[in-house]
């Protein structure tokens, strides 16, 4: 009898223990681990959240302002729409350099679009046709900045956004959207337009199951005010090769008191398009311990390149540097 209550004590024990490592695996495995639950702004509640800035030459035409509740309202999914993809479609309605702006009325919001780049030509075809294609639709003025890295160094994903910064700045964009060549939207709600906090827009990432991971991360698509990301230095120049330098820019934005946000999850999907991982930085964990410290000293103010050439492509500003 006593044997009989020693095994049957054991087989409970190794019941639960079975059960603890299968409860386990599901919670590794499912989504429900990653940072699903944050603040963001609902659907009703974006239009009145994005901030109304042009450039010059927008403010002065003289017909009436387009309309986007009805773009917010249906937020419908655009990314099966094979026509998207296929060719960009009415391309002389693109201005040379890669700029649209609606003629029928006046634009609310102007909005340059910063690609850091180096060598991934499908990428690149694929997001110029389906972003041109999408972009119009939202009715609003924006321009493509590509920032193309010409030398043979480790690839410097940040310094390329300070210079996409500052070359949009002469152009007068009020709005930048800091924006990976391989991260495509898939529904057309998400307005490419700055909100007060600097905006996480992929936060809902098909490569991240649609959930968030954590709810410091601000990189893929990020949408800031010209002037806040001159007030914060803009990023660090010091992220030669991957990783470190999204967080960075976050602790930035921490260390000036400046919250972030974001859109509905419904509004925030996005697709990553497949590609070969970049080489990691080793470096990035200690340069983040002092992301705040370097701030003041390391960013757009130290920013130093060679530009190389600044062309008007047909569908993009192309401005190749050496780092």
């Amino acid at each position: 009898m006593f044997v009989r209550l020693w095994h049957r004590s054991f087989y409970i024990h190794d019941l639960l223990a079975i059960g603890l490592l299968i409860t386990l695996i599901v919670y590794l495995a499912l989504p429900f681990r990653f940072a699903s639950h944050y603040e963001y702004i609902d659907g009703s509640r974006i239009e009145a959240a994005l901030i109304p800035q042009v450039t010059r030459n927008i403010s002065l035409q003289e017909v009436f302002e387009c309309r986007y509740v009805e773009i917010l309202e249906e937020n419908r999914f655009v990314y099966n729409l094979a026509h998207y993809h296929e060719a960009v479609h009415r391309q002389e309605e693109i201005r040379p350099g890669g700029e649209f702006r609606p003629e029928q009325c006046q634009a609310r919001y102007s909005t340059a679009i910063i690609v850091p780049y180096r060598q991934r030509e499908e990428q690149l075809h694929a997001f110029l046709t389906y972003m041109h294609n999408y972009l119009r639709q939202q009715l609003i003025h924006y321009r493509i900045f590509l920032i193309e890295q010409f030398d043979h160094k480790p690839f410097n994903r940040a310094m390329l956004f300070n210079i996409g910064a500052q070359v949009a700045a002469e152009y007068g964009f009020p709005c930048l959207v800091l924006h990976d060549v391989d991260l495509l939207p898939l529904n057309s709600g998400q307005m490419y337009a700055c909100t007060e906090l600097p905006r996480h827009m992929c936060s809902a990432l098909d490569h991240w199951r649609f959930r968030l991971p954590y709810r410091g991360l601000f990189g893929g698509v990020v949408s800031i005010n010209t002037v806040q990301f001159q007030q914060i230095n803009g990023m660090s120049n010091l992220y030669h090769g991957w990783g470190g330098e999204d967080d960075d820019l976050y602790e930035r934005l921490l260390a000036m008191g400046i919250d972030i946000c974001r859109f509905a999850p419904e509004f925030s999907e996005y697709t990553m398009l497949k590609h070969k991982p970049e080489r990691p930085n080793e470096n990035r964990v200690a340069l983040l311990r002092a992301a705040a410290l370097r701030q003041h000293s390391d960013g757009l103010n130290s920013l130093v390149y060679k530009e190389v050439e600044r062309r008007m492509h047909s569908l993009f500003t192309h401005v190749l540097v050496e780092t």
